[in-house]
């Protein structure tokens, strides 16, 4: 992917003048007693010396606690490696750290109900559902469960677990039963919320009976606590669910508090995570309080510049780690902007309408998102006053450069577009955007701030301008703890320590660019390898998205001939057909924008593409079914029908 060298968004001097990221800077000279005068400087004085830019970073944010005398122990060795040993913090205390009557939280669904909750409401609601909990038996490591829409119930539940010291882990309620098993059954929730059902593209989807399943299949939970989101009532629901009972009669008896909030050590377990499991059960992976609050802080306010009273959204499920990395922007003061449903409600103009009534400052979706409005006639630029609008995220799969343009030219000129990339591995970005910074096309911005990000050849070596393995060399506290119930460690080494001694491998295929920027090409478990030559699948999805005609696409390596051939999947229009013309510009568009090498052997065209629930596309899972090998986690997909679809294929045999 060749980016321009010419940005197309420069920031303003006040907008730079004005940023979390440049006071942070001055506060940098001072302790490391040197001149940071560009962001590169900063950045190689955060990785030089970790322990004192982490300090720095829980002092510039205000983290709430006791740092102790020891940022970092061990520093030389990434398994070992220990950030604040001494340290004694709660995470809830960190975000509710306001009790006013300002807002806090904004709930939008799709049956365009809207509840809003003041930083006071939402304390107090914490606060009962905190008693609630107690009276319940759930105490600090103990593992609380939703089963749950994006709505404020889900966050303070969340809030009241981590208040007490317990593990908070999610999945979104569209799961199939047998995924929601895969997860909870291995992390045993003693206690889990669920809605009466949820909204989804004009439909109210009841979940009665899968819920009847699931609380027959965990034996851990002692007590479901049924959320009305469906009708004000969910004591119905509750009576057809064992071990089930309304939110009502769950915090019955229990009046507002003071909270009270339990300090635990730096890397007391806060959530568990749970890889996307397309080719097994789910990892579970487990995240400390001290290190999921520092590093969100770190790139809520030094990344995104987010600031008291900015309004926060993205478009998440709660089974996707951007939910939490969405909730932790209360720790930096900012009002949540949450959403539950389809994207495309109202005819794609939903989350619109939310932006602009309610001044979103920061606005959060997928890649995917962003290229399938280019295929509408949605203009926000036209249709919506978006002056608040400062920032546009975007994650989940690589943002072409052709989107940059487009939301350039159809979103908000004057906007820091951050592509974002990380992962649930470490619940936050190992690059991504900075406010200061000029935007590149197809371009990251930068490594984030205390992530020593290189990129690797296949010898282990450091290159610039190259494609590679991105890694991380030095630790950095969001990294987990470890898996769950993963005793001795081996799989979590395995998982990212098995390729290079004492180096975090992250599996992307990526580059680092001239600006010192990123460019994301795919995973490299999904590298095409034709005739020896590696290609990241996203420079075929960037040419191929440039046509109207195709909605989706993926791309897959066929085993052929002693080879590998490329071959590509669509998804067309409604009316389109895969004819010889349109094959030809296709290949022909990919010939001229990539190189020969990555023109598909063979194209093909399905009525639908695969994806996890979080909407990522599982080319592995494809590649397992055109080569005759099992998928071992179908639960994991969204709609996992669409793999019969790829299933002996005549095309293929040719």
């Amino acid at each position: 992917m060749q980016a321009s060298n010419t940005p197309i968004w420069t920031p303003s001097a006040g907008r730079v003048a004005g940023s979390h990221l440049t006071a942070f800077a001055r506060l940098a000279e001072t302790a490391c007693n040197q001149s940071l005068p560009d962001y590169r400087s900063l950045w190689q004085a955060s990785v030089d010396d970790p322990g004192r830019f982490w300090s720095l970073v829980w002092d510039y944010c205000g983290v709430i606690g006791d740092k102790g005398a020891v940022a970092l122990e061990n520093g030389d060795d990434m398994l070992a490696a220990r950030f604040f040993p001494e340290a004694r913090l709660n995470y809830a205390e960190n975000l509710l750290r306001r009790d006013d009557d300002t807002l806090a939280v904004v709930f939008r669904g799709e049956d365009k109900i809207e509840q809003k909750l003041s930083w006071r409401e939402l304390n107090q609601l914490v606060s009962r559902l905190q008693q609630a909990m107690r009276a319940s038996g759930v105490a600090a490591g103990d593992r609380v469960a939703g089963f749950m829409p994006n709505m404020p119930a889900t966050l303070a539940a969340m809030l009241a677990a981590a208040s007490l010291g317990a593990v908070w882990t999610s999945g979104s309620p569209d799961f199939g039963t047998d995924g929601a098993l895969d997860r909870f059954g291995q992390t045993e929730p003693k206690l889990l919320f669920c809605p009466d059902g949820y909204w989804y593209n004009g439909k109210a989807v009841d979940i009665r009976a899968k819920m009847a399943h699931l609380a027959e299949n965990l034996p851990s939970v002692a007590r479901i606590v049924v959320v009305p989101y469906l009708s004000n009532d969910a004591a119905d629901f509750a009576a057809a669910v064992p071990r089930a009972q309304s939110l009502d009669h769950f915090l019955a008896g229990f009046d507002a508090q003071p909270l009270e909030f339990v300090r635990l050590p730096f890397n007391h377990p806060l959530y568990i995570l749970y890889s996307s499991g397309t080719t097994g059960k789910p990892k579970c992976i487990v995240h400390g309080a001290g290190g999921t609050l520092l590093q969100h802080l770190k790139e809520h306010q030094l990344h995104a510049d987010v600031h008291q009273g900015d309004h926060l959204f993205y478009f998440t499920t709660c089974g996707w780690m951007m939910w939490n990395w969405l909730v932790s922007g209360l720790a930096s003061g900012a009002a949540l902007m949450l959403y539950d449903g389809s994207p495309f409600a109202d005819d794609g103009r939903v989350l619109w309408d939310y932006a602009a009534e309610h001044g979103f400052t920061h606005f959060g979706t997928s890649a995917k998102y962003i290229d399938s409005l280019r295929k509408t006639e949605i203009v926000p630029a036209r249709d919506w006053q978006l002056s608040r609008l400062r920032s546009l995220f975007s994650t989940g799969s690589p943002l072409v450069a052709e989107s940059y343009d487009w939301v350039y030219d159809n979103i908000k000129s004057d906007l820091n577009l951050a592509s974002i990339s990380g992962g649930t591995d470490i619940v936050s970005c190992f690059a991504l955007g900075a406010s200061t910074l000029p935007v590149y096309r197809g371009e990251l911005q930068c490594r984030g701030l205390g992530m020593a990000v290189d990129i690797y050849d296949e010898q282990g070596r450091a290159v610039v301008q190259e494609k590679g393995e991105l890694v991380c060399v030095k630790p950095f506290p969001s990294m987990p703890i470890g898996f769950w119930n993963d005793k001795n460690g081996e799989k979590y080494r395995q998982a990212y320590f098995g390729r290079f001694s004492n180096i975090w491998c992250h599996g992307d295929y990526a580059e680092l660019t001239a600006h010192d920027g990123v460019i994301i090409y795919g995973r490299s478990d999904a590298v095409l390898n034709p005739g020896g030559v590696r290609i990241g699948t996203a420079e075929i999805y960037r040419q191929v998205e440039v046509f109207p005609e195709i909605l989706e696409s993926l791309a897959v390596g066929q085993t052929w001939q002693d080879d590998e051939r490329v071959v590509l999947f669509v998804k067309l229009r409604d009316g389109v057909q895969l004819d010889e013309e349109l094959a030809g510009k296709i290949k022909a568009q990919i010939k001229s924008g990539a190189s020969p090498r990555h023109v598909p052997a063979r194209i093909v065209a399905v009525a639908d593409i695969p994806k996890t629930v979080s909407g990522k596309i599982v080319e592995l899972a494809v590649k397992n079914v055109i080569h005759g090998r099992p998928v071992n986690n179908v639960s994991a997909l969204a709609n996992p029908e669409a793999l019969k679809l790829f299933e002996n294929l005549s095309e293929l045999g040719e």
